[in-house]
């Protein structure tokens, strides 16, 4: 039973797998990963549809593939994976308090931690949806699980509140599953999921998408008889006289993402309130020494193949860290990364100008659609690079890559600017 490792991965999922493997081709062999589930893999065993691992594998795979792919790999190194183990708290000092059947409750040092935790649906609790709780009311991602992994389909008349990527892709797979899917509903004026999904799991199946509208009402005590939909205007209330009332016996909630940091704060490592994700400067390490953070703890990614590429890179810069014992080679010079008007967050928000050692990913969202802009990196007056978009929309995340060779001649903070599209 360890009591110190020189690695510690918290979660087993995409970013974990991803980051542990990089560490280990770094040079770190104890490495442990700890998963609370009982199986390696996150939340792609439940998502047996393809699309995965076109930029990983250059091969389209479902979510089980595509997770087999780092889980040989982590067998295949000798990455030691303690399942069934739940880490509870993380101390700044870098110390884990783990529980599992196995070993009960101990603490375990590292000298470095890598937080892969992944994210969580948001519950009905937060939606502020009147009515009662009846029977036949399900996050996407729990409807999900019940028919992909145990063989049970929730209901037969669907309405799927929230158009994120998890309730598009659920919408062909009821409807594939014989169900009724009358209606996908959607607050924001634009969906929240990727066009493909639009496309390939709505259009294809005649399945109407209503955007700029919510559900007012559930109806049944004891199991769901309807919910009433309406119309929002742009301050989001319901518009008197718009609302249309659709019989079902199972509404699923597609409502957005929120990464799992609730051990991210008994570490002290402070949050950004607009990703709810940690800080983090261009190494991915967050402001607390020696903890690294990747994946969907870090903000919500829209593909896996992303997670992968920057867990990746957390693993790396884990591991120098590691065999340097946190000493950096040069004096650092720390400039910060801010976003401009209509970008919501960048990642990293700080960049060490003194010790960059590769190219810096660049990565935000924009708070809206905008058509026909330029995407323009500054310091100063000086513009360091840009990119041409048709259209950008808030379910995609953009991504700008800083050239080692430019960020060698930046000598102040740096500005995530765009033009055009009516900004």
């Amino acid at each position: 039973m360890d009591r110190h490792v020189s690695l510690a991965v918290i979660g087993a999922g995409p970013a974990g797998l991803a980051a542990a493997v990089s560490a280990h081709e770094a040079g770190i062999e104890n490495i442990v990963i700890y998963e609370r589930d009982e199986k390696l893999g996150g939340i792609l065993n439940q998502c047996i549809h393809n699309g995965f691992g076109l930029h990983t594998f250059k091969e389209e795979l479902t979510g089980p593939e595509y997770a087999t792919r780092f889980i040989d790999k982590v067998r295949e190194l000798g990455i030691r994976c303690e399942t069934e183990s739940m880490v509870v708290s993380i101390s700044p000092q870098r110390e884990i308090t783990v529980v599992s059947k196995r070993y009960g409750l101990r603490v375990v040092s590292a000298d470095a931690i890598v937080l892969a935790m992944g994210c969580r649906e948001r519950p009905r609790g937060a939606l502020n949806i009147p009515g009662m709780r009846p029977q036949g009311i399900y996050t996407a991602g729990a409807a999900q699980k019940l028919v992909n992994c145990e063989g049970y389909v929730p209901g037969k008349e669907v309405v799927i509140l929230g158009s994120g990527d998890i309730g598009l892709i659920m919408a062909r797979r009821m409807t594939l599953e014989g169900a009724h899917v009358k209606v996908v509903a959607e607050l924001m004026p634009y969906s929240g999921g990727l066009k493909r999904n639009i496309v390939q799991c709505l259009d294809d199946y005649d399945i109407p998408l209503k955007l700029s509208h919510t559900v007012v009402d559930i109806k049944g005590k004891r199991k769901l008889e309807g919910v009433t939909i309406a119309e929002v205007g742009p301050d989001g209330a319901p518009v008197p006289g718009t609302e249309e009332y659709y019989e079902c016996d199972t509404l699923l909630l597609s409502c957005g993402l929120i990464p799992e940091n609730e051990l991210s704060l008994t570490a002290g490592i402070g949050i950004n309130r607009i990703t709810n994700g940690p800080f983090v400067d261009d190494r991915l390490e967050t402001d607390v020494p020696g903890i690294f953070a990747c994946g969907n703890v870090l903000h919500v990614h829209d593909l896996v193949d992303y997670v992968s590429e920057e867990a990746g890179r957390a693993g790396r810069h884990a591991a120098d860290y590691i065999l340097s014992g946190g000493a950096k080679k040069n004096p650092p010079n720390i400039v910060k990364v801010t976003p401009g008007q209509g970008i919501r967050y960048t990642v990293p928000v700080t960049i060490d100008l003194g010790n960059i050692e590769e190219d810096v990913h660049v990565r935000f969202r924009v708070g809206a659609v905008y058509k026909k802009v330029t995407i323009k990196l500054m310091c100063g007056d000086k513009e360091l690079t840009s990119k041409r978009r048709t259209i950008v929309v808030p379910s995609e995340m953009e991504d700008v890559i800083l050239r080692k060779s430019i960020l060698e001649e930046v000598d102040g903070d740096i500005r995530v600017e765009m033009t055009g599209g009516g900004l």
